[in-house]
């Protein structure tokens, strides 16, 4: 299983949204959402996907929507809808028109904010939920890096000046990548337009990174985990974090009943979604929310 169907979805105010459709519709498992970070793609779950997708004892379908602004969906003219409500609102949109009911949710940073969220929209909608480098309690420090790069990044002429840097912003938070890792991070960080490369994101979601408040922080999302007691969660944190401490994890593990919980080891934010290790624990996980209901 190494191909995905692209479908466009057309959203309460018109834009087009695009979103990566694995496997069989009627699937054995648990239907699985993924949901990339701020700037991210739904490129970021491929490996993951076709792992789950092509699961000999258990395939399941996989959808990875690109929230508007980012990959192949529409950008919007009014940056102030590039906001966690407005995603949620084209998140719950995206799974009605393909269709889905109850998934697990694979969320990385934003993407376990909208998961987080969506206990209070549609809380029957969450069969279980991995929250990747993501908790209640948001780090400043993390929050300041990343608005320093997002929207300001150099223009590489080549994937090999991407590297360069990716590199030079993120190597002390992933110390043993591979060349190979680099590169293809590279090329889902830029898309190729002609004879230059582009960031794969609307330039313009820098704006409300410069209207947050940083010198005090930000509201915890307690309310909003709390609403994950009753489902299975599995918190993955990269050991080299900013934006997920580990206080915060033991925090959450205090409040879940049964929270899973794992370090990965040599990376930041946020652990990339591949490799043999990490896919394998979001499987057993998958297979826990099965076995759950």
């Amino acid at each position: 299983m190494d191909t995905y169907d692209s479908i466009f979805v057309t959203a309460a105010d018109g834009l087009r949204l695009h979103a990566r459709d694995y496997g069989a519709r009627h699937a054995g498992g648990l239907p699985v959402i993924c949901l990339p970070g701020l700037t991210r793609s739904s490129g970021d779950f491929h490996d993951l996907a076709v792992a789950l997708a092509g699961d000999a004892r258990r395939p399941r379908r996989v959808v990875a929507p690109d929230y508007r602004g980012r990959g192949r969906s529409d950008y919007d003219r009014n940056w102030k809808n590039y906001d966690v409500r407005v995603e949620l609102g084209d998140t719950l949109h995206v799974m009605t028109a393909l269709g889905i009911e109850r998934a697990i949710f694979v969320g990385t940073s934003r993407g376990g904010i909208i998961t987080m969220a969506m206990t209070a929209a549609r809380p029957g909608a969450i069969a279980g939920a991995v929250l990747n480098d993501i908790g209640a309690v948001i780090e400043t420090k993390g929050l300041i890096r990343i608005r320093g790069y997002v929207g300001k990044m150099p223009a590489p002429r080549t994937y090999e000046d991407a590297v360069g840097i990716l590199k030079a912003l993120f190597s002390t938070q992933f110390p043993r990548m591979a060349d190979a890792d680099w590169d293809a991070y590279a090329r889902l960080t830029w898309k190729q337009e002609g004879s230059t490369l582009k960031p794969d994101y609307d330039p313009a979601l820098m704006k409300p990174l410069k209207s947050l408040d940083l010198e005090r922080p930000l509201p915890p999302l307690w309310p909003y985990f709390d609403g994950l007691r009753t489902v299975p969660v599995l918190s993955l944190r990269g050991a080299n974090s900013d934006l997920l401490s580990e206080e915060t994890v033991a925090l959450m593990a205090g409040r879940h009943p049964g929270l899973e919980t794992y370090t990965v080891p040599d990376q930041g934010h946020a652990p990339h979604l591949t490799g043999r290790d990490v896919i394998g624990r979001i499987q057993r996980f998958i297979a826990r929310c099965d076995a759950a209901g």
